[in-house]
């Protein structure tokens, strides 16, 4: 069971992994071993995650997420399996922390008096300043 948050939790059941060869250098080990993991989660089917979440986690990672619904996670920082499995279940934690609660929205605001007479006072000082500079019309 990967545990997101007390309210979101996912079975270990709907995950599938595969294992293929790991990338880089690592000498006969990388050649011979299996121990790139593969995460692959039918998001867009899972009944695990709940509407607002599955919305706001395709809207965020849309480019991970494949053309059938699948969200693809790969790992390969260790030099065994079990470890990148647990990896990958970190990664997609992760990633699911960012889209669990619902963004605050956003309440406008209206500057007060005293912000508008101060904005307006630092504009009337650097039109002075700058008037200052200029030369005094030529009187013919």
């Amino acid at each position: 069971m990967l545990v997101v948050t007390p309210r979101l939790k996912i079975p270990l059941k709907e995950f599938q992994f595969t294992f293929v060869r790991s990338s880089g250098p690592g000498g006969q080990n990388v050649n011979k071993v299996s121990t790139k993991a593969q995460l692959r989660w039918p998001v867009v089917e899972s009944p695990s995650l709940p509407e607002a979440v599955r919305g706001r986690f395709q809207a965020k990672f849309r480019r991970r997420i494949t053309a059938d619904g699948d969200l693809l996670v790969t790992s390969q920082r260790f030099r065994d399996a079990g470890r990148n499995v647990a990896d990958c279940l970190e990664k997609l934690r992760a990633m699911l922390l960012e889209v669990a609660a619902a963004p605050k929205t956003r309440r406008p605001t209206k500057p007060t008096r005293a912000s508008k007479r101060r904005r307006l006072d630092a504009k009337r000082r650097l039109s002075q300043k700058k008037q200052r500079r200029q030369s005094p019309p030529r009187e013919e």
